[in-house]
């Protein structure tokens, strides 16, 4: 913290510090030992429909910052900047997570052919609502949050151990857990670099907040048991998940 007082990471740190008690609590309980091995297959399926939209947000986010340059916007030549180099560290995370469904000893169909949870439209979705119609540095608040509560160290070997997975089904697991600090140092350096308003940081601090909300509400899905009986009356599950 600076003589003039904290600057917008810290703020913002903060701020994601002190509501964030569900969301751990959400993500401890989706990784405890009993019935892993069938809700780490659906989370792997969860997260593609996460992760595939990371590369198109930032790219949308990139082609709306790169037309407000010229209209002399000062946040948009670093933001450009930041999420060109974004985009390439994040290509191709989405066909790791295929890989890892395949070592796992599921099928990439599983993640490909389903429509995508509504919950994960929910975390997604309003992101593509502000590069649209509000302005790209929003997008910064969903990067935040997706690389603030990364896998935490150790915990690749905890899943081995309890489901027995080869190394192959761990790679996105082991890889965001070494990689996201980084990131995140990253996104938070540019943050204290732009000159934000006070609307405007508190534009990434709104768009943080959600999706630390719709984040925790996709871990506590996650979390529920695979085999928990249906509600009395609801009948069972098909093969394609559709209640006769």
């Amino acid at each position: 913290m600076s003589a003039a007082g904290p600057s917008s990471s810290e703020r913002l740190r903060v701020t994601l510090g002190l509501l964030d008690g569900d969301l751990v609590s959400a993500m401890e309980h989706m990784w405890r030992p009993e019935e892993l091995l069938p809700r780490y297959h659906r989370y792997l399926c969860t997260m593609h429909a996460v992760i595939r939209a990371s590369v198109p947000l930032m790219l949308r986010a990139l082609e709306r910052a790169r037309a407000l340059e010229p209209g002399g916007d000062p946040l948009a030549g670093p933001l450009a900047a930041y999420l060109q180099e974004h985009v390439r560290e994040e290509e191709g995370h989405d066909a790791w997570l295929l890989e890892d469904i395949r070592a796992a000893g599921g099928r990439p169909g599983e993640a490909l052919g389903p429509m995508p949870p509504p919950l994960v439209a929910q975390l997604a979705g309003p992101q593509y609502y502000w590069i649209e119609h509000h302005h790209p540095v929003v997008l910064l608040g969903y990067i935040a949050v997706l690389e603030g509560y990364a896998p935490a160290p150790g915990l690749t070997s905890r899943v081995a151990a309890v489901t027995g997975l080869p190394d192959a089904a761990l790679r996105t697991v082991r890889e965001h857990a070494a990689l996201d600090t980084g990131h995140l140092d990253e996104l938070y350096a540019l943050l204290d670099r732009l000159p934000l308003t006070r609307r405007q940081e508190s534009d990434v601090t709104v768009g943080a907040l959600h999706s630390l909300d719709a984040l925790t509400r996709v871990f506590v899905r996650l979390g529920r048991s695979v085999t928990a009986p249906p509600p009395r009356g609801a009948g069972s599950l098909s093969p394609t998940g559709v209640t006769p």
